[in-house]
């Protein structure tokens, strides 16, 4: 892949920031809990990742995949973006992480209706954490697998080093102001 298949603005990294913040609890109550099977979490993630084209969070969830238990042609096909491995009971959440990466954080009403009517509202916020806390990581890894790459001499054709180098070294600027915005506002 010659190009960056998701490139976000400042502004997103941040809104999407907060959003991750605050699904923190949730996922936290949910180890504990297991009101949202832990694996189905993880293929949310593994979903949401494939449409942002990570490399760093796909390295990252691949081996978080292979911990839970999943095979690796599961995880290929999660990463491939085939529906091989999609139970009847987990599409509407995994076409629901597809569509909020492909919205760039920002799904539509009647998705997140769906979803909420699908899986109750408690299960839904559930989801919609692990989503959101992949997101984060996207915001935050797209730059950096970019970077990585132009390291390699293997440079992504729609990145440049200035795009790069700036959304690496303001991430831990916007970090600490998401923070106080997530827990504030």
């Amino acid at each position: 892949m010659n190009q960056l298949k998701k490139k976000y603005t400042l502004k997103q990294m941040y809104v999407i920031i907060v959003k991750a913040i605050r699904s923190f609890p949730y996922l936290i109550r949910n180890r504990r809990s297991k009101v949202v099977d832990p694996k189905l979490i993880e293929r949310l993630m593994l979903a949401t990742t494939e449409v942002n084209g990570c490399d760093v969070c796909s390295y990252a969830h691949t081996k978080m995949a292979l911990v839970e238990g999943f095979s690796q042609e599961e995880i290929d096909a999660f990463l491939s973006g085939s529906k091989a491995y999609v139970k009847n009971e987990e599409a509407i959440a995994i076409l629901y992480a597809q569509h909020v990466a492909d919205t760039m954080g920002n799904p539509d009403g009647e998705s997140t209706s769906i979803l909420i009517q699908t899986y109750g509202e408690s299960s839904a916020k559930i989801m919609q954490s692990g989503i959101n806390v992949m997101m984060m990581g996207n915001v935050i890894g797209i730059p950096l697998s970019a970077f990585i790459r132009r390291i390699k001499g293997k440079p992504y054709q729609n990145s440049s080093f200035v795009y790069e180098l700036v959304m690496l070294l303001i991430q831990p600027f916007v970090f600490v102001l998401a923070i106080f915005h997530a827990i504030l506002g």
